[in-house]
């Protein structure tokens, strides 16, 4: 086998416990010589635990055979740092018979690469592998004094048996992927990818390459701004020798970066200035004596071959690139975007940009501002990330003017590596974010920023927006095409996962602030007081079409005093039946409004003297934007904190902002409700027959095939059969027993709104017969079922889609063109909670008619309920199944009859969030 014939899908970049990257990919017989410099390179103690015994050298013959592998009976992963092995795994099948069951596993790691979270990463991608193959069980041998090798395997989530044979401990375990595998697998990703950010936010010291003594130049402005933001570590000016002149560069001498119609400027070798800024520079960021953490980098991309040869050779961890000229300037940018990233991450660095703003940690015991952005806000407890550099000045100057503070803040420009998946892991563990802000203009892996966060909501609340119509949407010819379907099945998938969306960043803040300083609204209860009706009633307009219950609305008159404004305020806190107050206010000509300021937060304090309130207060006061100073409560920076009564500049935009507040506190105070797993499901029997039928590729199952496979899972599609004449007709009738119906099997036919292509209700073999002549004359067909009657019901229909964004989509809508046309449909991602299943099934408008439709009861949806999570557990189990139609669904207050089922199955998108993990 050559070295290009390995599975390409085996490739991935992931994440060591520190954060930093490493490269795994499939051996081959070229890196035989980097093997044997690799076990050479092992101390005495990790080659004797490795191989039972001292092993000084790889003998030859021992080289060729762990580098010439099959790729399926036998596989080994290689882990790499820019061309140097660090560890190495390894799987073997242990069946006689070439039938796969069993396989024994191995791995090492290179000394200084120990402590890093190798092992299990090795073993997760080795499992991932051998189970392609068929093999259900991982089989290791240990030496008993190596007791870190099982807690390798402990730790990496597997059940493990260990049984003692003397001076060796034997080791067995299963690989499917449990329950518990799988938490273990995304508390791992979750730990890794946090602590990637923490690296890129907590910087010990920062190079800035580029920086220019220019004050015109970018380089020159970003050294301006970390210096003015107070960073706490050294900070390190680099300014290579020489400037640009127009004299084109041999063509040998391009970097690898640069878009092939680009030329690099041959570079005068000029002597680097002394300072910048007042701060001596160097050459280079190899010549810098002191560590260096984060590299903010502004040099044009035909100079990244340079930076990145010493960043690797410094040890800098993360680079943030605010360079322009790669993806956003077309094709040729594209790709030299692509091969920017492939080389970060093969050098175990992380990346934020290119094209990029820079990025912000407010702590003051950090003092990061590596951004180009004029003015930042204070320090907060908000979280935000966006993509472009533009928008992300603006949004900074916003939230500045607001007096919305922020704990830390990400411009991924391109978003080349890490994206908003990534930072969210960290807010998720970030002790000084509260609330997190997302603008987003595309999803790079949606499934897996769905499943984060669903998670991160449950405790901190996520604030999207995204940006236009047709934003989750992939490719740009669908953006025309399906944006609006594609925004309506994105509104309710984030939806399924707790994030509030907005449609606009006026909106975005609206949210982030009520969200960042007043308490969660109980309900929905809410009481509107001021001096103003006409105010009140625009709020209680905009607050009932919210889905907000106003309560009371007490109107004080044009001419309140303070104290009557207090004290109404006073007595709606202190009212059990009210959940959240909006306090409009134009206060009355020549009056303080200080006073009013001051008796208003009088008012909501707590009985217990603390300084936030019970329940939720917002206001209108003077019509002010942000947090007035007399509604502030500050804390030691002088910036809003936790209990200041955010003002909105209309009535609408309170209540708006309120309105989601309670919907997010709806969704978080859900019960707890859990994927459902079904006993008797025959998961390893699916998979395998699904891998068996799609050997020679994807294709669309026969529907008796589709049948089988929903039967797995305890779905059972009334009986019928394929039938080609009329006595095999007439055979299967009499097998079901009349009535029984007779049907068309061509796509053109089934399901047609006339019920032209079949025929219903036949008593007897005389009409079965008559019916099978008609038909097949009308369609053509010559493949005709004949099925069982089912009771009669009202015809729903379950389907399994490929989203581009999101992976697979569960949708439940009534069966029909019509109801197609009209995508009348619910949308949820898969896996299904049970709470994920009831919303749906009541999600389409004409889901009224499950209450009141053509049959005599209502029909039961609790046994709709359960084939949506069958139908959900089924794709999860099998990620090759790439779709499902069941249609129609007939149900009743009785139960529910699946009458027909269509499976398309092929290979696992490499995007899609299964299997082991990995970046991106």
């Amino acid at each position: 086998m050559t070295d290009t014939e390995y599975p390409r899908h085996w490739v991935a970049d992931v994440l060591a416990s520190d954060g930093g990257v490493v490269h795994l990919r499939p051996i081959v017989p070229a890196d035989a010589d980097a093997l044997v410099e690799f076990h050479n390179g092992l101390s005495e103690r990790t080659r004797y635990l490795r191989y039972f015994g001292p092993t000084p050298t790889l003998p030859p013959r021992e080289v060729v055979r762990m580098t010439t592998v099959d790729y399926k009976n036998r596989a080994a992963f290689l882990a790499l740092l820019g061309d140097e092995i660090i560890a190495m795994g390894v799987y073997e099948g242990l069946a006689a018979d070439g039938k796969p069951e069993s396989a024994e596993v191995a791995f090492v790691v290179a000394d200084h690469h120990q402590g890093r979270g190798l092992g299990p990463i090795l073993l997760e991608h080795l499992a991932g592998a051998a189970a392609e193959h068929g093999f259900t069980r991982f089989e290791a041998e240990v030496l008993s004094e190596n007791p870190n090798m099982v807690a390798v395997f402990r730790d990496a989530g597997y059940q493990v048996s260990r049984a003692f044979d003397g001076s060796t401990v034997h080791v067995e375990f299963l690989i499917d992927p449990s329950e518990a595998l799988t938490s273990v697998r995304n508390a791992r990703e979750r730990a890794s990818e946090a602590r990637s950010i923490a690296n890129l936010l907590h910087p010990q010291s920062i190079a800035v390459i580029g920086a220019s003594t220019d004050t015109k130049k970018v380089g020159n402005v970003l050294l301006a701004n970390i210096i003015a933001g107070g960073f706490t570590g050294p900070v390190f000016p680099v300014n290579g020798p020489g400037a640009p002149v127009d004299e084109p560069e041999p063509e040998e001498h391009v970097s690898k970066f640069a878009a092939p119609t680009q030329r690099r400027s041959v570079r005068e070798p000029r002597p680097a200035p002394p300072s910048v800024r007042g701060i001596r520079s160097y050459p280079s960021v190899r010549a810098i004596p002191d560590p260096v953490d984060l590299a903010v980098v502004a040099v044009p991309a035909a100079g990244m071959d340079d930076v990145l040869s010493d960043c690797l050779a410094k040890g800098v961890r993360t680079l943030v690139v605010v360079s322009a000229g790669f993806g956003e300037s077309g094709e040729a940018g594209l790709e030299s975007e692509r091969r920017l990233a492939e080389r970060v991450r093969a050098h175990g660095m992380r990346l934020v940009g290119p094209n990029a703003l820079g990025v912000i940690n407010a702590d003051l015991d950090i003092g990061l501002n590596a951004t180009l952005a004029p003015r930042v806000p204070g320090p907060g407890r908000v979280g935000f990330f966006c993509q472009s550099g533009a928008l992300g000045i603006a949004i900074l100057d916003t939230a500045a003017h607001r007096g919305l503070g922020l704990s830390t803040f990400v411009s991924a420009g391109n978003r080349a590596d890490v994206s908003g998946n990534d930072v969210l892991q960290f807010w998720d563990t970030d002790e000084s974010t509260d609330v997190v802000l997302l603008y987003l203009e595309s999803f790079g892996n949606p499934r897996k920023f769905s499943r984060i966060a669903r998670r991160v909501a449950e405790s901190k609340p996520i604030v999207a927006i995204k940006s236009g119509r047709g934003a989750m949407t992939q490719s740009r010819a669908a953006r025309t095409r399906e944006a609006g379907r594609d925004d309506a099945i994105a509104h309710m998938v984030l939806g399924q996962a707790g994030v509030i969306q907005v449609e606009t960043l006026t909106e975005l803040f609206d949210c982030g602030a009520i969200l960042a300083y007043q308490p969660l609204p109980a309900g929905p209860r809410t009481a509107i007081i001021g001096n103003s009706s006409v105010i009140a009633s625009l709020a209680a307009n905009t607050a009932r079409a919210s889905g907000l219950d106003v309560v009371a609305m007490v109107d004080l008159g044009p001419a309140v005093t303070q104290p009557d404004l207090s004290a109404a305020v006073a007595v709606a806190m202190n009212d059990s039946s009210v959940d959240a107050v909006i306090v409009v206010f134009v206060p009355p000509v020549a009056v303080d409004a200080a006073d009013y300021a001051h008796g208003l937060m009088e008012a909501v304090r707590p009985a217990d003297g603390g300084d936030v309130p019970s329940k939720p207060v917002v206001t209108t006061f003077l019509a002010v934007e942000g947090v007035p100073p007399g509604l502030s409560r500050s804390g030691p920076d002088g910036m809003p904190v936790r209990g200041s009564i955010p003002s909105y500049s209309t009535p609408e935009r309170a209540a708006n902002a309120l309105a989601h507040a309670w919907k997010y506190s709806a969704w978080r105070s859900r019960p707890p409700s859990q994927v459902r797993t079904f006993e008797g499901a025959a998961a390893e029997d699916a998979r395998s027959f699904v891998r068996e039928a799609m050997a020679d590729g994807p294709r669309e199952l026969t529907r008796v095939e589709s049948a089988r496979v929903l039967a797995y899972f305890g779905i059972n599609v009334v009986p019928f059969r394929e039938v080609r004449t009329m006595q095999e007709a007439s055979a299967a009738a009499r097998e079901f027993g009349f009535p029984v119906a007779v049907k068309a099997t061509s796509k053109s036919w089934v399901g047609r709104v006339d019920r032209e292509g079949a025929r219903l209700d036949l008593p007897d073999a005389t009409s079965v017969l008559t019916a099978f002549a008609e038909l097949q004359a009308l369609t053509g067909d010559t493949v005709l079922h004949v099925q069982k009657m089912a009771p009669k019901g009202l015809g729903t229909s379950i389907s399994v889609t490929d989203n581009a964004s999101f992976g697979p989509l569960l949708s439940f809508g009534l069966s029909g063109r019509l109801f197609d046309v009209l995508g009348d449909r619910g949308y949820r991602a898969v896996p299904l909670t049970e709470a994920d299943a009831r919303e749906l099934v009541v999600e389409p408008q004409a889901a009224m008619l499950l209450e009141a439709g053509p049959v005599d009861d209502a029909v039961d949806t609790e046994h709709l309920v359960d084939l949506l999570l069958r139908v959900s557990a089924l794709v999860d189990a099998v990620p090759e199944i790439r779709s499902v139609r069941c249609d129609p669904v007939l149900a009743s207050a009785d139960g529910i009859a699946v009458l027909g089922a269509w499976m398309r199955v092929g290979p696992v998108p490499t995007l899609a969030d299964t299997g082991p993990r990995r970046l991106g």
